[in-house]
């Protein structure tokens, strides 16, 4: 069948989705929709755009920029000895960035290789064993491993088998934790899983998977170079449950080209039945000048900002009538999941891999890009394969930057972590905790914040900063106040780089 055809067949399917006797038999037996929950933040369209401007996602503080090569593999190495000699060493999480994919995204921002070669796939897995060999031995083996994510790239271009064996030498070289609480967890493409894989990564101990969907209406899918049936994803979904995974991410995305509220609203539909324990649901930034592939999206392409927004709003407003939580961000989760759990514990935790459950660890990254926070440093490894393969064959750790954190970093991360984890600050505990007065130390964050209290985005008290609903889904724009990396900007820019 020509592509167009292709195409067309699967418009006509989607087109009916709501109606499709399958899926009804698939959903019938799933749990009942909660009640809308307040923790839903409110849309207000004109506080989107008016607090449109650029900054971090505050995966970490400092953020990767302010990493320098004069952090390098000596001192990624005594960052762990410090970290084994602490009075309680933390457990430990481990990250594997797989960077292949069998066909370009051309939305996709991630540090990947295109490749149909998977004799590629093996010879990268045989230099990650390498680095796991030069990498475990820095660290006690009394200490847990808690969590392992891969991530990539596209982790299922590797093989089942190859999978399991690379957890099958982590097992070895690492101490497991058997406990319950333990997150092995995995990005996959529903188009790369290959028969029998989902129970072969149950067997290897993952309980967690996050699938790329971002949008199932066939002609958006047309335009960033990704059709990727229902049926396929559904699938995928049903053997994670039946093979006794805990969680079910979805990732979806607003803002691609030829998006509009019809097919989105058909994806949502479609997406809330399947009913996933989480939903990321991101901004697309369009910036074809930083990566090739979107030179491939025309520009008229893009809905326009007010269409944008009207995405976004549409979402906010589906996942809170489903019974979803906003955790922060652009993440949501269902109120029994760990995420959930954990933000009304507080002990949510938020790194490199989004937000985790896991606050209380230290960051292992290895493969290629993969970055590491280790104690108060953060390192990197090289972001291109020939220099990353090139440091492993000579036996070499392969990082590439870092950054020690100073005081007033160790600090400032923490303020950044309670506002994005917890939407609130304690103030008398932080000035506790590090012997400071708040507002004497924060003289120059404190009147940024104003205007955004008198905007209704945040509350100040001499005992706490809380955010507001209202400005939940601002939380960056906030945190920003208090990262003294930062020039503050004195005019909104592009929508796509905000929320």
């Amino acid at each position: 069948m020509e592509a167009d055809a292709i195409v067309r067949a699967a418009a006509r399917a989607f087109n009916r989705l709501p109606d499709l006797t399958d899926i009804k038999a698939r959903t019938a037996t799933w749990p009942a929709h909660f009640s809308p929950m307040t923790a839903i933040p409110p849309f207000d369209a004109d506080l989107l755009r008016r607090y449109d401007r650029p900054g971090p996602r505050y995966t970490s503080y400092p953020t990767a920029p302010q990493f320098t090569e004069r952090f390098d593999a000596d001192a990624c190495i005594d960052a762990a000895r410090r970290s084994n000699e602490d009075p309680i060493p933390r457990r430990l999480s481990l990250y594997l960035h797989v960077p292949y994919c069998f066909s370009p995204c051309f939305y996709c921002g991630c540090n990947r290789i295109i490749t149909r070669d998977e004799a590629k796939g093996e010879s990268y897995r045989l230099r990650l064993l390498r680095e796991i060999e030069m990498v475990a031995p820095l660290f006690d083996r009394d200490r847990e491993v808690i969590q392992l994510h891969l991530g990539g790239g596209t982790p299922n271009f590797l093989h089942g088998w190859q999978i399991r064996e690379l957890v099958e030498t982590l097992d070895r070289s690492f101490t497991f934790s058997r406990g319950n609480d333990r997150d092995f967890s995995i990005e996959l493409d529903p188009r790369s899983v290959r028969p029998g894989e989902i129970a072969e990564l149950a067997g290897a101990g993952f309980n967690r998977a996050s699938l790329g969907v971002q949008d199932f209406d066939p002609v958006v899918q047309q335009a960033v170079n990704r059709i990727q049936s229902v049926e396929e994803t559904m699938t995928v979904i049903d053997d994670c449950r039946r093979h006794g995974f805990r969680s079910v991410n979805i990732d979806l995305i607003y803002g691609l080209p030829m998006q509009n509220a019809d097919g989105f609203s058909r994806t949502l539909d479609t997406v809330v039945r399947a009913r996933p324990d989480r939903l990321a649901i991101y901004s697309y930034a369009h910036l074809p000048q930083m990566f090739r592939g979107q030179t491939q999206i025309r520009a008229e392409d893009l809905p326009s900002p007010e269409a944008k927004l009207g995405l976004l709003r549409l979402a906010i407003e589906r996942l809170s009538q489903a019974g979803y939580r906003y955790i922060g961000m652009d993440h949501f989760a269902l109120p029994e999941d760990d995420l959930s759990q954990a933000q009304e514990r507080g002990g949510l935790h938020r790194n490199f891999m989004g937000y985790t459950t896991h606050a209380e660890s230290d960051l292992i990254g290895l493969g290629v890009s993969a970055i590491s926070h280790i104690g108060d440093t953060f390192s990197q490894n090289f972001r291109d394969l020939p220099h990353w393969e090139t440091a492993i064959d000579a036996g070499h750790l392969p990082v590439w930057r870092g950054i020690a954190l100073d005081p007033d970093d160790v600090l400032r991360a923490d303020l950044i972590q309670q506002l994005m984890c917890q939407g609130e600050v304690d103030i008398p505990a932080l000035e506790d905790r590090y012997d400071i007065e708040f507002d004497r130390y924060f003289s120059d964050a404190l009147p940024r914040l104003e205007p955004l209290a008198k905007d209704g985005l945040l509350s100040i008290s001499p005992r706490r900063i809380a955010v507001s609903l209202r400005g939940r889904m601002l939380l960056r724009i906030i945190a920003m106040c208090f990262d003294r990396y930062l020039e503050q900007p004195s005019a909104p820019v592009r929508f796509s780089k905000a929320i």
